[in-house]
């Protein structure tokens, strides 16, 4: 039993873009704890390619980056979301440029200098704004810098969060959350977390699926942690895949950015063919979803395991310039991609659906709050338009920490809180089990639950999760805990939620695409996820 126990104001769980931006946000006199699974950077925001939408040309307006989002959520973006967003997205951008960001830059026709921004799929202006094609990895490095000046943010690498502690479970009366247990991947420990205000930025469930885009973090341990402590999850049907990530065994399904599209690259098939214009008079800058599922009936069509994406025709300093992180990746695969087409295939790389919250970033349970793609908040419908994650996770991390700052830290009465019991359990000698079902839940996601679905896949599918979460619950309970036993207990969770939502949607919207139902409903509507035991 660990005796380990942390006293902070607030419980920051993740730290990519929306962890970190709450955390430099927050009021000094905070004293913030910050759990990351592995180094400070780790997580989707390092990875992130193409960069932030924001209104910040003249020739562009609110309005119309509001009516792009929404035309792109299919009618179930929650249209004062949008507005509240995309009203915050050139403060946003300054934010950035003032902690020093390094935008890309180019010279203006008076000779001034201005940001290149660039075109996105869904975007009916360029607004993209972004660092190369490593926007990511700029912002999460300037964000981390700051962070690592404050004293009053103590940052705790290596530790993976098991489960929220409400007031019910330690038998006082009220759900408000008070902290959470954590297992420290150095030591084994299990230890206890207390504090004022829970923040879950612990990123989607993307890692669900066989293959996906996003980095091995990518767990779904907020929207399981949440769920499991009462809170509503939404839309969680609604799961983006990436059109083009790189096709290489060497590649660990590489992302390759939607900007290729923006500055002109082209789909084709393995013999040359352009097939985009077939599906959608947008051609490559369709939305996400229509482009995805294009390329997935033209591998199934031709039985090929990947097409092509083209952009060798533009002229070579434009793709070194644009596109040095891709350009150097390709080579090293041995792909010239200023001479020769890349070979691509779609992957899981966004969870739209999410925790419940409101504007301020708060969920059913008081104290408790979600932000960033674990969050559902309306913002992206049933397909998120291109570049509006890293926007939303900034601009409702700053709504957060204004809330939380609003609702002074609560004085904390002495609490008899267990420490976590591990005195009934021993080390396993089946860690088979877990590899196994590991593998098996993720094949038969992308099987079942993927792209393209009907209602006995997805039948199918609930079946084989609700198996395995039998037999991970006894492994549970009877073994020392792990961070991949913890993960996949989550994945499990969220895989069963996921197939809920989809069964429960009678049309095709967006994202959700069923061979059983082909056509949108007259009218759109959420789909809410309430856990049995507090509907």
């Amino acid at each position: 039993m660990s005796e380990v126990r942390h006293e902070f104001d607030v419980l920051v769980i993740g730290s990519g873009a929306a962890g970190m931006t709450l955390a430099l946000k927050l009021g000094r006199h905070h004293r913030i704890a910050m759990l990351c699974k592995d180094d400070p950077t780790e997580g989707s925001t390092y990875y992130a390619q193409g960069g932030v939408a924001a209104v910040l040309d003249e020739y562009d307006s609110v309005s119309s980056h509001i009516e792009d989002t929404l035309n792109a959520g299919v009618g179930l973006c929650h249209e004062d979301v949008v507005e509240f967003t995309v009203k915050r997205s050139a403060e946003t951008i300054n934010w950035l440029v003032e902690l020093g960001v390094n935008f890309d830059t180019r010279t203006a026709g008076d000779g001034s200098t201005e940001f290149h921004l660039t075109m996105e799929g869904g975007h009916s202006h360029r607004r993209v704004i972004h660092a190369a094609d490593a926007t990511g990895k700029e912002i999460a490095e300037t964000l981390s810098d700051h962070l690592s000046e404050l004293d009053n943010v103590t940052v705790f690498p290596k530790y993976v969060a098991v489960d929220l502690i409400t007031r019910d479970k330690v038998g006082l009366k009220g759900k408000d959350c008070i902290g959470a247990y954590a297992l420290n991947l150095e030591t084994g420990e299990v230890e206890l977390f207390r504090t004022s205000h829970v923040v879950l930025a612990t990123g989607g469930a993307s890692k669900v699926y066989l293959y996906t885009s996003n980095p091995d973090t990518a767990s779904g341990d907020g929207i399981a942690m949440a769920w499991r402590a009462g809170c509503r999850v939404a839309n969680l049907e609604f799961n983006q895949f990436h059109p083009t990530c790189l096709y290489h065994p060497e590649a660990k399904s590489f992302l390759i950015t939607e900007a290729l599209r923006g500055e002109g690259a082209q789909l084709v098939l393995p013999n040359g063919r352009r097939f985009m214009q077939d599906f959608d008079e947008r051609a490559e800058l369709a939305p996400r979803d229509i482009v995805a599922r294009a390329i997935d009936h033209e591998m199934k069509r031709l039985g090929c395991d990947f097409v092509y994406l083209d952009i060798s025709h533009k002229d070579e300093s434009l793709i070194t310039s644009h596109f040095p992180n891709i350009h150097s990746k390709c080579l090293e695969l041995g792909i010239d991609m200023t001479k020769e087409p890349i070979p691509i295939v779609p992957a899981a790389h966004y969870t739209c659906g999410g925790i419940v919250t409101d504007k301020n970033g708060t969920t059913d349970l008081p104290h408790l709050y979600a932000i960033g793609e674990s969050s559902f908040t309306g913002l992206h419908g049933a397909n998120r338009m291109a570049s509006n994650s890293l926007l939303e996770c900034m601009v409702f991390a700053q709504a957060a920490a204004e809330h939380i700052d609003a609702h002074p830290n609560e004085p904390r009465e002495p609490l008899s809180i267990p420490s976590w019991d591990d005195t009934q359990v021993t080390n396993s000698d089946e860690e088979v089990i877990i590899s196994h079902n590991w593998d098996e839940l993720r094949r038969f996601m992308w099987d079942y639950v993927g792209i393209v679905r009907t209602d006995k896949r997805l039948q199918r599918a609930r079946r084989r999760v609700q198996l395995l979460n039998q037999e991970v619950s006894e492994y549970y309970s009877n073994y020392r805990i792990s961070s991949d036993l913890l993960e996949l207990r989550n994945l499990i969770v969220v895989a069963d939620l996921m197939i809920q939502c989809a069964l429960r949607r009678k049309e095709s919207r967006g994202l959700h695409y069923t061979l059983d139902y082909p056509d949108l409903s007259e009218k759109p509507v959420d789909t809410v996820l309430t856990p049995p035991s507090f509907g």
